[in-house]
């Protein structure tokens, strides 16, 4: 099965937007939610979504054609039984569904579809994939938003979707009113807020961030995450209205992270006084969510953690003493970069400047302060040579397998400056572990 988050796969699916509004549902994907809500407003009571009918199909319909990319005989525009709704959008019910709940626009559905231009050309078909599409409801055209919430399970429907309600004549997307055959075959409701969700109950303390959170399943065990361990994580996070800007539950796939790597210093501090099983949920300032970053949520949040597992990693390697400046002892190449020896290798052939090679290694600035490591990560890295930084392509073609080396690699054979780069002289220890190619 197809999923779709951000980037949704079939060109009829993607947004007519770039950024996400919830709707206003109470109850929106992608790492922070970040493409827009085309979608009708959802009242959230479903019997009172227009035009939901009695499910079964108009009178004199024609049954579905046998091969679901042949463009329909009334592609060119809506008959005359067609019904309406206020925002133009018309639809015909060809096959009634078997269920009676309906989707709202923050859930998740999954479906089989095929669209096409009045003129009859198909652009998109999941029937030619022979494989359903899976996408929030609030990440794609409006037409689809509103028209699948009056959908049931088992219900294929034909909508025509006016041109201000599918692509608005964007470039590059299909022109005109659409016509899209639409086949319901699951939904997943979204994660709703809890009634306390804007504010924690009195009887809970706060931590001296300001931090709120509160047991909801105990953990199975009494060990907590480091900063630098990798958890799993099933996340859902509401914003102060309610809404929910991203959840982990909607595909069933949880999230692994470094502890110091998730999105704000709540998550950190939230998460390292989990348990392995454990299910917590918290209320964080706008500074403890996602602290102002660039795309992420703004304001207050409320978040529901479930800590699935989580695997301690090796300790960050000891800043080297002589990591403030080039020791004498050191080895300098005619570029400035120096270098020296920690373990002789056991090898005797040297990487070229396109080798392929796999590393462990450690990176502080000159006041020590680590920027990266794979050791921290537990797993080495694998590169070409002539796709890192020139320090790095000159300095790993002098060891052998199996050496240890400590590099000392000037700004300019470093990132030179570039903007949101470690700055100025870099210190590398360097383990190469395997020639590749």
């Amino acid at each position: 099965m197809r999923t779709h988050s951000l980037l949704l796969g079939g060109l009829v699916l993607l947004s007519a937007c770039t950024s996400q509004t919830p709707a206003p549902a109470a109850t929106g994907s992608g790492s922070g939610a970040s493409a827009e809500a085309a979608g009708a407003e959802a009242s959230g009571a479903e019997t009172e979504l227009p035009g939901s009918g009695s499910g079964a199909p108009a009178e004199g319909s024609a049954a579905p054609a046998e091969d679901p990319t042949a463009a329909p005989a009334d592609v060119a525009a809506p008959p005359a039984d067609a019904e309406r709704s206020a925002s133009g959008l018309a639809w015909r019910v060809l096959r009634p569904g078997t269920g009676t709940t309906r989707p709202l626009a923050a859930d998740t559905v999954t479906v089989h579809y095929a669209g096409w231009t009045t003129d009859g050309s198909l652009f998109d078909a999941s029937y030619s994939r022979n494989e359903p599409a899976q996408f929030p409801l609030n990440q794609v055209i409006a037409g689809w938003t509103e028209g699948l919430q009056y959908m049931t399970v088992g219900e294929k429907r034909r909508f025509w979707i006016p041109v201000e309600l599918a692509y608005n004549n964007r470039p590059g997307r299909p022109a005109g009113m659409l016509v899209f055959d639409v086949e319901l075959l699951d939904i997943k409701s979204a994660p709703v807020a809890p009634a306390d969700f804007a504010a924690p109950p009195a009887d809970l303390t706060p931590t001296a961030t300001g931090l709120v959170t509160q047991v909801t399943q105990p953990g199975a065990g009494t060990t907590n995450p480091g900063e630098g361990d990798l958890v799993t994580l099933h996340f859902s996070v509401f914003n102060q209205q309610g809404m929910l800007e991203h959840s982990t539950t909607m595909n069933g796939d949880a999230q692994t992270s470094r502890v110091d790597q998730l999105p704000g210093p709540g998550w950190v501090e939230a998460v390292r006084m989990m348990t392995a099983g454990e299910k917590r949920r918290a209320w964080m300032s706008n500074e403890l969510a996602f602290g102002g970053r660039p795309g992420a949520p703004e304001g207050p949040m409320y978040v529901e953690f479930e800590l699935v597992s989580f695997e301690a990693m090796p300790a960050p390697p000891a800043t080297p003493p002589d990591v403030a400046a080039i020791p004498a002892d050191a080895q300098v190449t005619a570029s400035g970069l120096a270098s020296r020896v920690l373990t002789p290798g056991t090898g005797t052939v040297h990487p070229t400047a396109t080798s392929r090679v796999e590393v462990h290694y450690t990176g502080w600035t000159t006041d020590g302060n680590m920027f990266d490591s794979s050791v921290t990560r537990g797993t080495p890295t694998q590169f070409p040579l002539n796709g890192v930084i020139a320090g790095w392509t000159e300095g790993v073609q002098l060891m052998v397998e199996g050496e240890s080396r400590r590099f000392w690699i000037p700004e300019n054979l470093a990132y030179a400056g570039q903007p949101g780069a470690p700055a100025g002289m870099l210190v590398f220890d360097v383990q190469l572990l395997r020639i590749l190619e």
